[in-house]
């Protein structure tokens, strides 16, 4: 009898118990993935079309989030069925797990080398202790408008989970208008790294707030979220960077840069940065940490072992994955705003969130200008129309949308659907309408046009903006051995001889001169956070 059962549990399938046979479960799997591949024709399409007539009110990024929105919406008003609409659910699993990595990989991959370094100081200011003081600052203002009834009352741990994962930035409109019209190279570095690494330093303040709430606050709890803290990033980075330089090691010596043997070199190049994320993740580090590290080390080092056809292959592959990801992440964000149920009830907590998240942008951007330029000589220090411009470039996207969904599942059901809600409407609004007035705004500010074109390429030699002057390599070997020394605890500029003496010979076939020409790429495929699709114009 017991048999019997088993063998009618079995015989009954998912798909029968709601009512529907396998054969109608595939048919909606064929409708919900049709609609997908349509949308990403239609937005890359729109996309190229916007850029060829220089269309800047509309950018890419929001005209695949409309496209999204606009489906979803049709969707939603004509009853489609319940199995296809599950196609399009924004699951953050998915999000973290499948789309986000190579976009991550791609920004970290895609670096130039010599900005990013010279500024690197900058960047990680901006991005570590400016999204920490734009965190608190959010959870602060929210918290005291709930306290004084402007907002909607949120526990203040709460309130610093918001803080947290609405200061991850996506400014993929600016950065895809600074390459459309020409930006000062350095500008476009601070921008683009403080995005990246933003990202990171977001997604572990919010699970290191998250287990603040899970446990009883007290003194020794803060100790711990700073340790825990410190111990998730410097351990995720060393982890990538580790992963990096050991497949650098591995293309050195394996000896695959042979013609019948390229298939595998690209293979295992192609798995070492998925192996980099999920290493973190198994630890219970970040992963989006480790996997942007592994990128900048694998194509500082890794890139120079491939052979030419294996470094055209990958370069390309990437390149591909990550525009693919990124159109498909807005469409799915925007087809999942529309159908998802929202709590509308709470307008002020949004409108209010709206102007906090603008004055925390400020405090975080304008102070750390003002403690980078402290230490700055007079002709690196960084003007203001560039800090208004940092300011204005802080759009929110993706991963705040995704940290918020999460959020539902984390806190109490009425607490984490306001928050949801708020984040949504941010989003959208900075997509569509500030993304949208974007490129007025940057020329308001004189920090684009076709003046200063040519310095994307030009900041490259060191003589304009603020980039860190190159060594002087004509002094005595004793003299030029204790002004490395000595510049290595004053700028970061000294890790290219760091890396050029040593590094380099160490973990590539090449010489450094040759390494650093190769590190050089066209400033026009540099791309950063979410705007790989915004490339395919020309």
């Amino acid at each position: 009898m017991e048999y019997e059962h088993q063998l009618m549990a079995m015989q009954i399938s998912p798909a029968d118990a709601h009512g529907t046979t396998p054969g109608k479960e595939q048919q909606a799997a064929g409708v919900g993935i049709l609609l997908q591949i349509m949308m990403l024709v239609l937005s890359f399409v729109l996309g190229h079309v916007l850029r060829r007539h220089k269309f800047y009110y509309l950018p890419e990024a929001s005209a695949s989030l409309l496209i999204g929105l606009i489906v979803g919406g049709l969707a939603n008003i004509s009853n489609t069925e319940t199995n296809i609409r599950t196609w399009f659910n924004f699951h953050e699993e998915f999000f973290f797990l499948f789309l986000l990595p190579p976009i991550i990989f791609q920004s970290g991959f895609s670096l130039s080398p010599k900005p990013f370094f010279s500024n690197f100081g900058a960047i990680v200011t901006f991005a570590i202790l400016g999204t920490l003081i734009s965190s608190v600052v959010t959870g602060i203002l929210v918290y005291l408008g709930g306290l004084i009834y402007l907002t909607y009352r949120l526990p203040f741990v709460e309130c610093l989970m918001f803080g947290a994962l609405i200061s991850a930035t996506d400014p993929v409109t600016v950065l895809s208008i600074f390459q459309e019209l020409g930006t000062d190279m350095n500008l476009y570095a601070l921008v683009f790294g403080e995005s990246v690494l933003n990202d990171a330093m977001a997604i572990s303040l919010y699970r290191t707030m998250s287990l603040v709430r899970s446990h009883a606050s007290s003194g020794q709890n803060f100790f711990m979220v700073i340790v825990r803290f410190l111990e998730t990033f410097v351990g995720s980075m060393s982890a990538g960077v580790g992963v990096g330089f050991t497949s650098a090691l591995l293309f050195k010596y394996a000896g695959l840069d042979i013609d019948n043997l390229q298939n595998l070199e690209c293979c295992l190049f192609v798995l070492f940065p998925y192996f980099s994320y999920m290493l973190a993740e198994g630890l219970g580090l970040s992963g989006i940490v480790s996997i942007l590290f592994t990128g900048i080390v694998m194509k500082h080092y890794t890139y120079s072992n491939l052979s030419e056809n294996s470094q055209r292959f990958v370069s390309s592959f990437f390149h591909l994955i990550s525009s693919l990801a990124e159109t498909f992440v807005f469409i799915y964000m925007g087809f999942d705003i529309a159908m998802e149920q929202h709590s509308w009830s709470h307008v002020g907590f949004i409108f209010f969130s709206i102007i906090f998240i603008g004055v925390a942008r400020a405090a975080n951007v304008f102070s750390c200008a003002y403690l980078v330029n402290l230490v700055r000589p007079a002709h690196r220090q960084i003007p203001l129309k560039h800090q208004r411009a940092l300011w204005y470039s802080g759009l929110r996207g993706a991963m705040a949308f995704a940290l918020a969904l999460q959020s539902v599942h984390d806190l109490p059901e009425g607490h984490g659907q306001t928050i949801f809600t708020a984040t949504t409407a941010i989003v959208v609004l900075t997509v569509l309408l500030i993304g949208g007035s974007t490129g007025t705004m940057l020329e308001a500010l004189q920090v684009v046009g076709d003046g200063l074109e040519g310095t994307l390429s030009e900041s490259f030699e060191g003589n304009n903006g603020y980039i860190a002057p190159s060594y002087n390599e004509e002094a005595s070997s004793g003299n030029r051995i204790k002004m490395k020394l000595k510049e290595f605890h004053q700028s970061t500029a000294s890790f290219t001889a760091l890396d050029r003496n040593y590094l380099t010979p160490f973990f590539t076939s090449q010489n450094g001169d040759e390494v650093e020409e190769l590190d050089e790429p066209m400033p026009s495929s540099a791309r950063g956070g979410f705007q790989g699709h915004g490339q395919h114009s020309r």
